[in-house]
Parts: structure tokens; sequence; C-alpha cells
């Protein structure tokens, strides 16, 4: 059902040095930082040839990013993103087999213009999921 890796999130406590970091030191090809208003966030992007490395920063005090760096100052990985070819029918079989859907269980359009899922990292060994319709 899943397919590729289409990224890991990392939460940065501070965009700029992380940025900074990936395209000075590490001679990565890095987007320009985007808000996602809706989502809380301000996201950048390390394109990589066999995936992507999101990083996020809270975008105001109420971003789920916040509560992730107050528990984790130096930040830290947030979550995996796999891509799947119909979100709906993954969401259902998910659901089916005891899994649990984030929020109302409704895809969201993601940072890449794409319906997205998070499920309940109870479920996945700890780990935040994000699906992402391919």
């Amino acid at each position: 059902m899943i397919g590729r890796l289409n990224h890991v999130a990392i939460a940065v406590p501070d965009l700029e040095q992380a940025v900074a970091q990936y395209r000075d030191v590490l001679g990565a090809d890095v987007s320009e930082a985007v808000d996602q208003v809706e989502h809380g966030v301000t996201t950048v992007f390390i394109e990589l040839p066999n995936t992507k490395i999101e990083l996020l920063h809270p975008l105001g005090d109420a971003s789920p990013i916040a509560g992730f760096l107050e528990k984790n100052q130096q930040g830290g990985i947030h979550h995996l993103c796999y891509e799947v070819d119909d979100i709906i029918s993954a969401r259902d079989r998910l659901v089916a087999g005891g899994a649990r859907v984030l929020g109302d269980g409704e895809p969201k359009i993601g940072a890449h213009g794409k319906p997205v899922l998070f499920l309940h990292p109870k479920d996945f060994s700890g780990t935040l999921v994000e699906l992402e319709q391919a």
C-alpha cells in the first residue's frame, strides 16, 4: 500500500541556522521558506537524489511544532511521509485495520499541494506518519 518515502520532517528551533547548515555545510539544494498557515508551520525542503528533508518551524504560538519543540528544544525528527496512490482507500484500509487518523480523518492539502493525512504515532512504533497522495 505505501509507496516511496517522500520526505523526513525535522522540527527546528532556528530555521535560518538549519537552512545554512544544510546549504553551506552539507552543500544541499534548499528551497525558499514557505508559510503553511493552515498547518501552523513554515517549511523548507532540501532536495536529495532519493527523497527530501522537510525543515519545520513554528508559525505562531498555536503551531503543533511549538509544542514539539518545547519537549525537544534542540529539534528532531517530527514525522515520516510516505506516498500512497489513493489516500481515501489507504485511509479506509488503515482504519479497518485499527489505525487512528489524526484530526477529523479527512485529507488536508499539504505543503506539496496534494492531499495528506497523519496517523497516530502510538499505532506506528512511536512514529508520526504522514501519507501523501502521489
